[in-house]
């Protein structure tokens, strides 16, 4: 019986390391998130600064609070879009305040910023994205403004394609003519 080798040769090749990349993590992320969100704030309120939109939402302008979560969640759906390849689009929806609370001028600045996440599937991680995104977001913010008692700061429902082609749940509202969510993220 004879023995039998075969010899190959490798090509070697350096590969620098010195900087790999990385996944964003929830903290990076919400930092973005914050900065860019309140940037948004500033310029749509005419404001001269960062500084200037935080003072507001401390005193609870509620002009500025708005700008703030529509800001907040256009970097929040671009994030969450941009992590996960299965999101198609991501809508904000606004349906906190009753009638009596815009006639008596509750204070509206812990309230969610609801949004609607489209994916073509649901999954689990969509789903642990998001829930580190809150809690990131929820820990800047309520430091950021000075709102220790802050639990959760984001609302978000995650509808897939048959949510959507069957008008089911949350996916109705994407095609509702009556209270139709604003579209703030698409691929």
């Amino acid at each position: 019986m004879s023995k039998v080798s075969t010899k190959e040769r490798t090509k070697t090749t350096a590969v620098d390391t010195a900087a790999p990349f990385r996944w964003p993590d929830a903290n990076s992320t919400a930092e973005l998130v914050l900065d860019e969100g309140l940037a948004f704030c500033a310029r749509k309120a005419g404001l001269d600064s960062v500084e200037s939109v935080i003072e507001s939402l401390r005193q609870g302008e509620s002009t500025v609070h708005q700008y703030c979560r529509y800001g907040l969640a256009k970097k929040v759906a671009e994030s969450i879009g941009q992590l996960d390849e299965n999101v198609k689009s991501v809508y904000t929806l606004d349906y906190d305040a009753t009638p009596q609370d815009r006639c008596f001028g509750a204070d509206d600045q812990a309230s969610l910023i609801h949004l609607i996440v489209w994916a073509g599937r649901k999954t689990d991680a969509l789903d642990a994205l998001v829930k580190a995104l809150d809690r990131a977001l929820v820990q800047a913010y309520a430091e950021l403004v000075n709102v220790p008692q802050l639990t959760h700061l984001l609302d978000v429902q995650i509808v897939d394609d048959a949510d959507v082609e069957g008008r089911r749940g949350y996916g109705a509202l994407l095609s509702s003519i009556h209270n139709r969510p604003i579209k703030v993220w698409a691929r």
